[in-house]
C-alpha cells in the first residue's frame, strides 16, 4: 500500500521557519515528480512547489518564491519543504503529492489532477 506521510507542521509566529517532511512508503518515488500543495480554510487547494526526480528542475508558486525551498532525498524516499519568513497567509494544511511518472525532466505540473498519490496533510499555523 502506497503511503505519503507528512510531518513537521505546527504553530509558529510570523517570521519563523518550519521544515516539513513527506516520507513515502509502499513503493519508491526516486524517479517520480513530487510536489507540495496547501489548502487554507475556505479556499481551494493550491500549488506550492514541485521538484523533478533528480532535483534539477524546480518550480515555485509566486507567493512562496524566495521564502520556501523544496528538496528531496531519494535514498530516504522523502521530500522536504523548508519554509522561512512565514506569514499569517501561509496558514494552511500542507499536502505532499507524487506523480506516477518516471525520470521526467521538463514537465512540472502545478495542477492537482496531475498527481496520483497524496498524503493526509499537516497543519501549519502562523500567528501574527
Amino acid at each position: 500500500q502506497v503511503q505519503l506521510v507528512e510531518s513537521g507542521g505546527g504553530l509558529v509566529q510570523a517570521g519563523d521557519s518550519l521544515r516539513l517532511s513527506c516520507a513515502a512508503s509502499g513503493r519508491t518515488f526516486s524517479s517520480s515528480t513530487m510536489g507540495w500543495f496547501r489548502q487554507a480554510p475556505g479556499n481551494e487547494r493550491e500549488f506550492v512547489a514541485v521538484i523533478n526526480w533528480d532535483s534539477q528542475t524546480i518550480h515555485y508558486a509566486d507567493s512562496v518564491k524566495g521564502r520556501f525551498t523544496i528538496s528531496r532525498d531519494n535514498a530516504q524516499n522523502t521530500i522536504y519543504l523548508q519554509m522561512s519568513s512565514l506569514k499569517p497567509e501561509d496558514t494552511a494544511v500542507y499536502y505532499c503529492a507524487a506523480r506516477n511518472d518516471r525520470y521526467s525532466t521538463t514537465y512540472l505540473p502545478t495542477q492537482q489532477y496531475a498527481y496520483d498519490y497524496w498524503g493526509q496533510g499537516t497543519q501549519v499555523t502562523v500567528s501574527s
